[in-house]
């Protein structure tokens, strides 16, 4: 299974004229593989853009895309990563997200698609991540 990170449904939802075609290939990759799937996280972060609102459902039931919710192992295994970043100097406020959706790929044993591997593969080493 591959969960998708936001950047991937923001490229499809503006057109991203640098990015479009990759996500949207490793999308159709994605559903060929196996099934594609969210969670409310990303879900909360893709309705704080403007193109937000019932549109966002629209794409995702257009694109297959499961929204699910994380379990309290993902939670756990996010606020360690959080707090490990953190401690090491981690000052950004807004990344909690990310430390959220990594782990819930990471505690399911999923793939993640994203742009965004830096983070991931710091704070997840072991997680699979189909990135450019």
């Amino acid at each position: 299974m591959t969960l998708v990170d936001t950047n991937v449904f923001v490229d499809v939802i503006h057109q991203d004229p640098v990015w479009l075609d990759w996500s949207l290939r490793e999308l159709g990759k994605a559903r060929a593989r196996s099934t594609v799937l969210t969670n409310y996280v990303v879900y909360a972060e893709l309705h704080t853009h403007d193109t937000a609102g019932p549109h966002i459902d629209t794409l995702l039931d257009r694109l297959g895309v499961q929204v699910l919710d994380l379990d309290r192992d993902a939670a756990r295994m996010a606020a360690h990563a959080f707090r490990t970043y953190r401690q090491r100097g981690g000052t950004r406020t807004g990344v909690l997200p990310d430390f959220f959706i990594g782990a819930h790929a990471v505690s399911m044993g999923w793939a993640l698609l994203t742009r965004d591997a830096g983070r991931y593969r710091t704070y997840f080493p072991d997680i699979d991540l189909i990135c450019p």
